[in-house]
């Protein structure tokens, strides 16, 4: 049924639950597991609004960078520790809902696998959850875990 499970995460409670279950689900249908993690450049205008300057914020998209980067790794080697060998980790940059959804059109995901709540700030509150935005517009099913 599934071939292609993307699970997107951003190292949350809910993200690593989620992952969990994309295990269980890659074990079940024999699909490859694609593991994204999505990191938002970092600019001035947001640091502003709440109240955090960088003293150098180039190096703020790339400390965001390496943590997208060990989130997908520490999923990838969890994923290999449960016996699940078609796993392949992949780090993007941009708005996560989007990117995520892009990612699953253009890689052919099946199936997208998310936690209910993220790490997400305020601007998730007010303009909704990754998860509510990605099921409004990916083609494919979404599981919300």
């Amino acid at each position: 049924m599934f071939k292609h499970i993307l699970i997107a995460t951003d190292g949350s409670d809910g993200a690593c639950e989620a992952l969990k279950v994309a295990v269980e689900m890659q074990k079940i249908f024999d699909a490859d597991l694609w593991i994204l993690s999505v990191f938002r450049h970092h600019s001035l205008r947001e640091a502003s609004m709440s109240m955090v300057r960088p003293v150098d914020p180039e190096n703020m998209d790339l400390m965001m960078k390496h943590y997208a980067s060990d989130v997908a790794e520490r999923c990838k080697r969890y994923a290999l520790e449960q016996y699940c060998p078609k796993v392949r980790a992949f780090v993007k940059s941009g708005r996560p809902a989007k990117t995520i959804v892009r990612f699953a059109e253009e890689k052919g995901a099946d199936l997208i696998i998310l936690g209910h709540r993220g790490l997400g700030n305020t601007e998730g509150f007010i303009l909704g959850s990754v998860s509510h935005k990605v099921s409004g517009m990916a083609r494919c099913p979404v599981m919300v875990v």
